[in-house]
């Protein structure tokens, strides 16, 4: 049930009537028609820019279309009152049996609540994560990993077949410096002396690796130059490290449907293919390319490349795939991965990166936009930095890392809710400080706890009752007398969980998990309020003993609450707290 697109289909439906009374022109288009929660609560519960929009393409003045949508509004039993506001703006009351019915839809079916059909039929791809295979996920990954899961958890709960993917970087030249790191502590594991040079890895996390691999070939590999070893020990570590990865991710909570290697597109013809559909598209060809703006490199010097002619789909320049020695560009295997994409037939494609991706954003919407001809819109989403902080100090590098904090480091320190939760606080492109002290403490100033602890509140109530002899069984409380429910909190918080399927769609929308973290921190705010007036109304107690029937609707308002902040939470894979 989502009663802002119900309050609009009945706008809608009035809307016609005034074009069917000859008031607005048969052409006229409603799309821009919005209802949605006024900016000030004490306006209404919802108004509506009808009048607004309409009135230009209509040839009329707006408050006087306002006055005769009025009219007609008003005679319907969900409507309390409406009044012209501004301009044109009219803001609505709803009657108080609307918000029973949003809460009795909840207790009746709670699995729903929140759901669509926007992305029914849809199949899209979310790509995320992505790292090198050439040690553990650091503190950016964290972000990135817990920003794409929730997106595509979002993206399941209203319809879409969702296929969570990362790409496998292990066909660059950073997986034979991680092969030769891991050489070095092979050498360490039989006993000799090493020295790790500018560019390789030093941390802690390939000593076992080296062991491992001393363990499986013994001392064949030792006196050797690299071409004996080089390719058979870049196998070995990059598949070391995708298990470490593996276990990383599954430590957050986030498990992945399709692990793609880029190494699969190399000497397969893929990259080839790729190239080729974009050749019979006239999009390459040779040229050279202008000097980087600015100050001229003095090592720049004009060279013919083989370059995609991105700039006709809204590219700043051609962006060259081939380099002039006949290599591949790191941008070529990109194409060529993106195009697999689009053959396995998805309707839309996310890809997530980090900040420091974004120079990369525009000729990769461009490839898409090529390879599908217009018709697979790809979104890619920037996840900015994120600052740690502890006993009010930035958050010391990890020892096993060597350079960075590390995943593990997190989640050890707070555990997987928390990270996740605390990483959606903020949207995605704004920077995030991760302060360890403030997450763990238990205040309203830490919304990971603000939330957890609306819930077990719930569940404390309902334990307490049960204990009281009171029914509070699914079927008891779906049937429970909501209309005794009057308190302005109290509506308060129905006008809150109402706001719960709106919100999700346009989450969905705009690919903006950080919503449904920011409305789960609000309807635990205004339940909390709601319980602290009642430690001074007795009778807005959720548990009256004296009284079975009270309380089960007052414990039926609260259930409500425990339903949707469940469910908020499931989509930002969180588990809901069941005790105080």
């Amino acid at each position: 049930m989502n009663i802002f697109a119900d309050i609009r289909g009945m706008v809608l439906e009035h809307l016609a009537g005034l074009v069917t009374a000859g008031e607005l022109p048969s052409d006229i288009s409603f799309e821009n028609v919005a209802v949605e929660p006024p900016r000030d609560a004490l306006h209404g519960d919802m108004a509506t820019n009808a009048a607004m929009v309409l009135a230009k393409p209509a040839k009329t003045n707006p408050r006087a279309l306002a006055e005769l949508l009025v009219a007609g509004l008003v005679k319907d039993d969900r409507i309390l009152s409406a009044d012209v506001a501004g301009p044109g703006f009219i803001n609505l009351r709803l009657a108080p049996g609307v918000w029973n019915s949003v809460v009795q839809s909840i207790l009746e079916t709670p699995d729903a609540f929140g759901r669509s059909d926007q992305g029914a039929g849809k199949r899209v791809n979310v790509e995320y994560v992505s790292a090198n295979p050439t040690g553990p996920l650091h503190v950016g990954h964290t972000r990135g990993a817990v920003f794409g899961d929730a997106l595509a958890s979002l993206l399941a709960f209203v319809g879409y077949d969702v296929t969570r993917e990362y790409y496998i970087n292990d066909g660059g030249a950073q997986v034979d410096v991680l092969a030769r790191s891991v050489y070095l502590r092979y050498l360490e594991a039989h006993g000799q002396q090493v020295a790790f040079e500018d560019g390789t890895y030093p941390g802690d996390y390939l000593i076992a690796v080296g062991q491992a691999l001393k363990a499986k070939v013994g001392d064949a590999f030792l006196d050797k130059g690299e071409q004996f070893w080089l390719a058979e020990v870049r196998e070995f570590a990059t598949q070391a490290m995708m298990d470490l990865i593996r276990a990383d991710l599954k430590a957050l909570n986030v498990e992945m449907d399709v692990f793609y290697s880029e190494k699969s597109l190399y000497g397969t013809g893929k990259i080839e293919a790729a190239l080729d559909d974009l050749k019979g598209k006239g999009l390459i060809y040779e040229g050279v390319l202008e000097p980087p703006k600015g100050k001229k490199p003095e090592d720049w010097e004009p060279r013919e490349q083989t370059l995609f002619k991105s700039t006709d789909h809204g590219d700043d320049v051609d962006r060259p795939v081939m380099k002039s020695d006949g290599a591949w560009t790191y941008f070529a295997p990109d194409i060529a991965y993106h195009y697999d994409k689009v053959q396995r037939g998805y309707d839309q494609l996310i890809d997530v990166f980090g900040a420091d991706h974004g120079g990369y954003v525009k000729r990769m919407k461009a490839a898409v936009s090529a390879l599908s001809d217009g018709k697979t819109p790809l979104d890619i989403k920037l996840t900015q930095l994120v600052k740690l902080f502890k006993n009010g100090e930035p958050f010391k590098m990890s020892k096993r890392a060597g350079t960075f904090v590390t995943l593990r480091d997190v989640v050890d320190q707070v555990g997987a809710d928390v990270t996740r939760f605390v990483m959606l606080t903020r949207k995605n492109d704004a920077p995030l400080d991760f302060d360890f002290d403030k997450v763990t403490e238990q205040s309203k100033d830490n919304p990971v706890f603000y939330v957890q602890y609306a819930h077990a509140r719930v569940m404390s109530v309902m334990r307490k009752a049960a204990e009281a002899g009171i029914d509070v069984s699914d079927a008891a409380l779906a049937a429970a007398d909501l209309s005794i429910n009057t308190d302005v909190q109290e509506q308060a918080v129905m006008a809150k969980l109402a706001e719960f399927p709106r919100l999700v769609d346009i989450a969905a929308r705009n690919n903006e998990p950080h919503r449904v973290a920011f409305y789960l921190y609000d309807l635990a705010a205004e339940f909390h309020s709601l319980q602290n007036k009642g430690k001074e109304d007795n009778s807005l107690r959720f548990l009256q003993p004296d009284n079975p029937a009270t309380s089960q609707s007052k414990i039926a308002l609260a259930k409500a609450v425990a339903v949707v902040i469940s469910a908020g939470l499931g989509i930002l894979g969180v588990e809901p707290a069941q005790e105080l």
